[in-house]
């Protein structure tokens, strides 16, 4: 009697969810122009079966991506999480201690829902004053540190210092800038992903 293999079983389909503000949510862009558009295209030419839910919200605060947080997590069931927020709680004043129990809130809740998670920190403009920005970025420091989760400490690293990268307003990436902030994000995101990630940069692997 002749025995037939068994179909190797199909890989299952990974959920990345991006929770967060402007920065990710392509404002003044085209939708398409964006890092989070981008990222989606680059899985794709790579050939992970990845669905990626951009649930960013321009303007958002961290509060705000907390009280929304849980109903993404149950519509969408992602494998890995993307916190992008804490720019506005910056730029408003609020208080640093409310900003990190937020962020702590929302790594914990998609950790118990079973995600992976990567928090991506934004940097302050220089007219905030060189004590807070310090205090502020070492928010999203101590929040990864005590998750243990990966952290893109400034997602416009290489981009908020040159002007021609900005758009007139001076605090968001204009779509030239786009690529950068994916690629940015890309080292940190790739080992959350599984094999064939890691290590991959843009199409000419400088990450």
């Amino acid at each position: 009697m002749m025995l037939l293999a068994a179909a190797p079983a199909a890989a299952a389909q990974t959920t990345i969810l991006v929770v967060g503000d402007s920065l990710s949510a392509a404002y003044g862009l085209d939708p398409a122009d964006g890092w989070v558009a981008l990222l989606r295209e680059r899985l794709a030419a790579r050939g992970f079966d990845t669905e990626v839910v951009n649930a960013s919200i321009s303007g958002d605060t961290t509060r705000g991506g907390r009280a929304r947080l849980p109903d993404a997590l149950r519509a969408h069931e992602p494998d890995v999480v993307i916190i992008e927020l804490g720019g506005n709680d910056g730029l408003r004043g609020l208080p640093l201690a409310e900003t990190r129990r937020n962020l702590e809130t929302m790594v914990g809740n998609a950790r118990q829902a079973g995600a992976r998670v990567l928090l991506v920190g934004v940097r302050l403009p220089s007219n905030y004053g060189a004590a807070f920005i310090e205090r502020f970025q070492q928010v999203f420091h101590e929040v990864a540190s005590g998750a243990d989760v990966p952290l893109v400490p400034k997602l416009l690293a290489g981009v908020g210092e040159h002007p021609e990268l900005m758009q007139a307003d001076g605090i968001h990436p204009n779509a030239r800038a786009q690529p950068r902030l994916l690629d940015n994000v890309w080292p940190e995101l790739s080992p959350l992903l599984g094999a064939g990630a890691a290590g991959e940069g843009g199409p000419d692997g400088s990450g």
